[in-house]
This record gives C-alpha cells, structure tokens and sequence, in this order.
C-alpha cells in the first residue's frame, strides 16, 4: 500500500504564478496613466523663482515700505521712518518721491507673523495709487 501512495500524491510546485501580478500591474498602469494628466492641470498662476534676482540698484535708496506684526504700516520716507503712517500718508510720500525719481524701486517688506491680508492690503494701497512696480523683500533660505 505504501508505494501506492507516492504514485498519487502531488509534487509542490516551486515555481510562483506571476500572472494575477502582472495582471494588477496592468491596471495600476492604466490606472496611472489616466489619473497622472489629471494631476498636473490646476489653476495657473505665476510662481515666484525659487533663487531670485536681486532689485537693479538705483542712484538713490530704494522705498521700503514695512508691514509690522499689527499690520501697521511705515515708509522710509519723511521725518519720522520709525512712526507707523495711514494708507492715505504711504501713498503720497511715495507717489511724491516716484515723481521726483521715476526708476526709483519700492520694496514691501512684511513681518513674519504679520497678516498675509495686510501685506496684501498694502501691495494694494500702493497698486491704487498708480504704483505698480515694487518687489517684496525676504530673507534668503538658510541652507541646512
């Protein structure tokens, strides 16, 4: 009887059936495939250069209006720099010193913690008043 039985059992199989895998990595590539167009399509805007050129230097010293953590506003400009100043103050002094200096450069700079809508709040003030070309000031990324 028992040489009967080796003739009728099985033998396992040492060889892996990679059919059922190559048929679900046919689908995740349709699957990719179909969904990797889909992905890169989005709303366009202009994204700011990661390593930005810096402002061309000028004969006199560029506008600076700052945005502190209050969402105050200064300029670099008149008498007291160091004094917050209202939106209506901003725009003439530096309306009055872009007439004198028609290349002069306007930087914005915002604090860190500052609102992101006041900094915008200023770009606009200054963008109403026919000024339309400044640049935002930031601090270069530290390299870790």
């Amino acid at each position: 009887m028992q040489h009967m039985n080796k003739r009728f059992t099985k033998k396992q199989m040492a060889e892996i059936n990679v059919v059922p895998y190559i048929d679900v990595m046919l689908v995740l590539l349709v699957i990719f495939m179909v969904t990797a167009p889909l992905l890169t399509e989005g709303y366009r805007v202009q994204l700011p250069e990661a390593s930005a050129k810096p402002v061309k230097k000028s004969k006199q010293p560029p506008v600076i209006v700052s945005v502190d953590r209050k969402g105050r506003l200064y300029v670099n400009l008149g008498d007291k720099p160091k004094k917050p100043v209202k939106a209506k103050t901003l725009v003439a002094r530096v309306a009055a010193r872009r007439k004198q200096y028609p290349d002069i450069p306007v930087l914005i700079q915002g604090d860190v913690k500052a609102d992101y809508g006041k900094v915008i709040n200023a770009m606009a003030v200054l963008n109403n008043a026919g000024i339309d070309n400044f640049s935002l000031i930031t601090k270069p990324v530290k390299k870790r």
